[in-house]
């Protein structure tokens, strides 16, 4: 009856209609040729109205009660009788040239896009119950439907029918992806790698950093998923399979609207895709959940509030750094102020921000945008990432100018920054000058609340973090032993290690005064830095991450 039923049992737990008691007794006592969600209408446990309620808000459309509505019959016409049975759906308005069509299941995507293509135009959706629209499927196409077609309406749901019908077999490839995305999207991860290898086409997703493989598929499926996806981003070109190819997909899972940022790439097997999930749930994210300790995450909300200044924040591809940016921005983001961002790509839009997309093949290069987003009056810039002397040089003079910037840099770790602002052609004594603060970071796994288990360290561990017996005896040192929750993997989510590199006055001096980097460094743990290995030991005594973790992603001091 319904596209996805056990995700749709999901959505009915987590509004509360549900409870795993009743779906514990209902599974034992339907009858075997019954899905769950027939048992419990047939046990009187759920009712249409609850379902098609619960769908409709999940999708962000209309419930609509259709037996108590009143419809015109002359709608009708305007989809085939037999196209509404296949698709289970229903026209009930036309406003202007908006056609209003009620549907069953918004989630059966197969269904609404086969509909939307043979329309050619995009139908306005409302979400009915099954009886209403498969009564009034009866009164209004009783006289032009096959024997087969008016027993359709009696049995067969939509995705059914659907899969029969489609052309070309189009159906189960489309299906298919959705059921990946959805599955990614289930399990947290972040990207998704569709690669062709030389006989067979793999599946893998990233999640917490670490790739899984979680599914093979014929090679032959390969075309047929990358034209879908293709499809879906509504920009790619299909027939172009020689270039690479980037877009962007948007679609809702459950309560999280998620952009999806497409990449295609040609192999000698065939396109590879990757498709990197960017969860719009996690714009709510602050510092405290970005894994600082309270005195990190105090003298970080003092620099975040300083009125002018240019903030760093430098790591590698994959720490976390435009998250970081993201946090300080939704702290900080009042109505008395204003924001802009020069990024490339926009990643996640933010509600009150002005985000300007970086486009090199226009013209719209990051210093092109900075110089143009100047005259816009910001109190607060962010700059996705400094990349060259001229969107150095603007950012140097808007912090000089009276304005907060954020940006990025790619360091192994905070001091080298400076060095690396050097190289670009930046003068020592305007880095001194415009710079406030630079924070490198990195990510390590969390242990799994669910399977955590005290551990004892190991004499290797206790040598390589160079652990004291002073640490060891209040440590409360854990490792997951694996579980459901975290795919036996022992980890769950993702915590930050972070070295804040303040520039106070001597720091200052010692910039002008050209001093090396090994120099900054070291008279910066005098002044009382701590170095990523040192917050990841704390964080590792604390029980929040293995030593294996901090060892895998930081250098000995």
């Amino acid at each position: 009856m319904y596209q996805n039923e056990s995700f749709l049992l999901q959505l009915l737990t987590e509004a509360g209609h549900l409870t795993d008691e009743i779906l514990e007794e209902v599974d034992q006592s339907k009858q075997p040729d019954e899905s769950m969600i027939e048992g419990l209408f047939s046990q009187n446990r759920l009712d249409e109205e609850t379902v098609a309620k619960t769908l409709a808000v999940n999708s962000g459309l209309e419930f609509v009660d259709l037996l108590k509505r009143p419809v015109d019959k002359e709608i009708a016409p305007r989809i085939d009788g037999s196209l509404a049975v296949r698709y289970g759906v229903l026209p009930i308005a036309e406003v202007g040239e908006n056609l209003i069509v009620a549907v069953v299941d918004p989630m059966d995507f197969d269904a609404l896009d086969s509909l939307r293509h043979t329309l050619d135009r995009e139908p306005e959706f409302v979400v009915g119950t099954p009886t209403a629209i498969k009564q009034m499927q009866l009164d209004f196409y009783n006289a032009v439907l096959s024997p087969e077609e008016l027993k359709k309406i009696g049995g067969t749901g939509m995705a059914e029918s659907v899969l029969e019908g489609a052309e070309g077999g189009d159906a189960p490839v489309i299906k298919l992806v959705y059921q990946i995305l959805q599955e990614a999207y289930q399990n947290r991860a972040s990207d998704i790698h569709i690669e062709p290898m030389e006989h067979e086409m793999r599946v893998r997703y990233r999640i917490d950093g670490a790739l899984h493989k979680v599914q093979t598929h014929p090679l032959s499926l390969l075309p047929s998923i990358v034209s879908r996806i293709k499809i879906m981003t509504g920009t790619m070109a299909i027939a172009e399979k020689r270039l690479p190819q980037d877009g962007r997909i948007q679609a809702k899972f459950g309560q999280g609207d998620l952009d999806l940022r497409v990449s295609t790439i040609p192999t000698t097997s065939g396109e590879s895709i990757v498709m990197r999930i960017l969860d719009k749930s996690s714009l709510a994210i602050g510092l405290p959940q970005l894994g600082f300790y309270s005195d990190d995450e105090e003298n970080f909300q003092e620099l975040i509030r300083l009125p002018d200044g240019i903030l760093l924040v430098t790591g590698p591809t994959g720490s976390g750094k435009t998250t970081t940016l993201y946090a300080c921005l939704n702290t900080i983001n009042k109505p008395d102020r204003k924001i802009i961002t020069v990024e490339d790509p926009v990643e996640y839009l933010l509600s009150g921000i002005n985000q300007v997309q970086v486009k090199d093949s226009i013209g719209m290069t990051f210093a092109a945008a900075l110089r143009s987003i100047l005259r816009q009056a910001p109190n607060i810039i962010m700059i996705g990432e400094i990349r060259d002397i001229e969107t150095a040089s603007i950012a140097i003079n808007a912090s000089l100018t009276g304005h907060l910037v954020f940006s990025t840099l790619h360091t192994n770790d905070a001091p080298s920054a400076v060095a690396r602002m050097a190289n670009i052609g930046v003068k020592k004594f305007l880095i001194a000058s415009a710079v406030r603060s630079i924070m490198a970071q990195r990510l390590v796994r969390s242990i799994c609340p669910d399977c955590s288990a005290p551990v004892d360290a190991t004499g290797k561990e206790i040598q390589s973090l160079r652990l004291t017996a002073e640490q060891l005896e209040g440590a409360d040192l854990r490792q997951g032993t694996g579980c459901h929750t975290c795919r036996q993997t022992g980890y769950k989510g993702r915590k930050g290690l972070f070295e804040i590199f303040n520039v106070d006055e001597e720091l200052r001096t010692l910039i002008n005064n050209d001093a090396g980097t090994s120099e900054l460094r070291k008279r910066a743990r005098q002044l009382g830095m701590r170095t990523l290995r040192e917050d990841g030991v704390r964080k590792v005594l604390s029980g929040i991450t293995t030593p294996s973790e901090v060892l895998r992603v930081t250098m000995a001091d």
